[in-house]
């Protein structure tokens, strides 16, 4: 995920060009930062959400500082009412916020989307994170008529496929059921946009955070696939492991290792593979399988000439 504490004024600023009315007389009720995936930098979000209701991956500072609660209807519908004055004809796209908006009730979806149907006749998706209990959580029938009302993607951070890393991070989620939730999604017609971290099992995991994360993929086989690299902010509680030495950080040479191990055993063809995010070391993409040897050859070009982002580039 990419974090932006001016998501409204992205967008703004994005397609302001089309209108006259200054950036500050907007009245979005955006709470705390908002963070969205790198693919809806120029998205209209709409926090449907505040925080996430999982909130206890220990990699993660993302909604640390909210309390997780579900905002009302009137004041989703307040937001939306008032950016559609202005950008309802646009062909734009919106991201439903903050860490899970499927944990919402059906109805309540189905009504934020048909009011977005609505109010922006011309939008071009609707998308939102979700995680895989949520999805496991609705019928297919229920899932069906959120893609029919618009939801046409969803991202899940599956961030390993390694078990033992999953339950070390408190995902709070199986392999199994992780599969489960991309095939439910693939029957009823939503995308799937899946994100892994590079480096999440250090070294002392590597070589399984790679292949069981390949495993997972080739099962999975979603849509999309994200590759971070793991980036830690202060107060992350993964950092006292680091700190106590019981978790080594990957130098960028052994991210290429890794990056190699997966790229060598994944099996997901047709899937749009992109590790080209402001903490990778490496900025590669392409399509699975196909570009898998041209991505390869990339990677070891990069570790002969040892030619990696520098530390303070991946802060940006």
């Amino acid at each position: 995920s990419d974090g932006s504490n001016s998501a409204g004024k992205d967008f703004l600023k994005t397609i302001g060009k089309h209108y006259k009315e200054d950036i500050r007389s907007t009245k979005m009720r955006y709470e705390g930062t908002v963070y969205r995936p790198p693919s809806e930098a120029r998205s209209l979000i709409i926090q449907v959400t505040i925080g996430c209701s999982h909130n206890t991956c220990t990699f993660c500072t993302m909604y640390k500082d909210k309390k997780f609660r579900i905002r009302s209807k009137e004041e989703i519908f307040m937001d939306l009412d008032e950016m559609s004055s202005a950008y309802g004809e646009l062909p734009l796209r919106i991201f439903l916020a903050d860490g899970d908006a499927l944990v919402l009730k059906t109805r309540d979806l189905l009504d934020i989307l048909s009011f977005i149907r609505v109010k922006f006749p011309f939008c071009e998706r609707v998308t939102a994170y979700a995680t895989a209990r949520d999805i496991l959580r609705k019928t297919d029938e229920e899932l069906q008529a959120l893609k029919k009302e618009g939801l046409s993607m969803v991202y899940v951070g599956a961030e390993s496929g390694d078990p033992v890393i999953l339950a070390h991070v408190k995902k709070d989620v199986t392999v199994e059921e992780m599969i489960q939730a991309a095939d439910k999604l693939k029957k009823c017609g939503i995308q799937l946009s899946l994100t892994l971290i590079s480096g999440l099992g250090g070294k002392e995991r590597l070589r399984e955070h790679a292949l069981e994360s390949a495993r997972l993929v080739s099962a999975m086989k979603p849509e999309y696939l994200g590759f971070l690299t793991l980036m830690l902010e202060k107060g992350a509680p993964i950092l006292e492991e680091i700190q106590a030495g019981q978790l080594t950080l990957l130098s960028p040479d052994a991210v290429m290792e890794e990056m190699k191990l997966f790229l060598t055993h994944v099996d997901s063809d047709g899937t749009v593979f992109r590790a080209n995010h402001a903490s990778n070391y490496l900025a590669l993409k392409g399509t699975l399988n196909g570009d898998i040897p041209a991505m390869l050859a990339q990677v070891e070009e990069a570790e002969k000439k040892q030619k990696y982002k520098s530390e303070r580039y991946r802060m940006l």
